[in-house]
């Protein structure tokens, strides 16, 4: 009797338990913090709360979570929101309104990050990807 071929995702266990020894659980609850950052990016998401969710240490949340992806929940995130931020800036919403939009509190931290992770403060990638209207 054939078994049915295993999905990409029954795979990725696998070679993560094998890989780093980390339990398919673990693998389960790093996937959905990640699916939680991706739907809530725009929130004030606490370290604490998403470790506790994982049913991790915050430590060791961080550790696991950067196994599996390759950056820390802070990176993660931080690039999500930089990626969320491009894409509205290039529609011409307003600066502030990207800024609060993408989940930052101070316009001149989103700026410091924005123009850390494009190499362009948040007004200047704008005018340079923005659609000519004419």
């Amino acid at each position: 009797m054939n078994e049915r071929p295993k999905t990409f995702y029954e795979q990725e266990v696998e070679r993560l338990t094998k890989e780093y020894g980390l339990p398919a659980h673990h693998y389960a609850y790093i996937r959905q913090s990640k699916a939680f950052m991706e739907k809530y990016h725009a929130d004030k998401i606490e370290l604490n709360e998403m470790a506790a969710a994982a049913c991790m240490s915050r430590f060791h949340y961080i550790r696991i979570f950067q196994q599996v992806y390759g950056r820390t929940p802070r990176q993660f995130l931080r690039d999500l929101r930089i990626e969320k931020a491009k894409e509205l800036l290039k529609k011409g919403y307003p600066v502030t309104w990207v800024c609060f939009d993408v989940g930052y509190e101070s316009l001149p931290t989103f700026s410091k990050v924005f123009k850390q992770g494009t190499g362009h403060s948040p007004k200047v990638y704008q005018q340079l990807h923005i659609s000519n209207p004419e």
